[in-house]
């Protein structure tokens, strides 16, 4: 994944934090989604900052992992988000 594209959410999710946790409900097809104390650090990362790479640059401050690991993983992250339909990416 291109880490200068612009993330977009999705108009129909609420998202709520829960316990230090965030649960995701798409008010289209009425389906949630809970993410891990990961998953939620990532989400909140993606709504201060809508570049990929800038969020990239965040989880790499918060995390101590090798930098291939964590475009893996955020990659992978956004795939999902972009499968169930909760978040938009588009070039710059």
């Amino acid at each position: 994944m291109d880490l200068s594209q612009k993330i977009t959410f999705s108009q129909s999710v609420f998202a709520q934090e829960v316990d230090g946790e965030m649960v995701l409900l798409d008010m289209e097809s009425e389906n949630y989604f809970g993410l891990d104390e990961v998953g939620t650090a990532i989400w909140q990362a993606m709504q201060e900052h809508e570049i990929l790479h800038e969020v990239f640059e965040v989880l790499m401050e918060q995390y101590e992992v090798e930098a291939e690991v964590l475009q893996n993983d955020l990659s992978e992250f956004v795939e999902k988000l972009l499968e169930s339909g909760l978040v938009k990416v588009e070039a710059l």
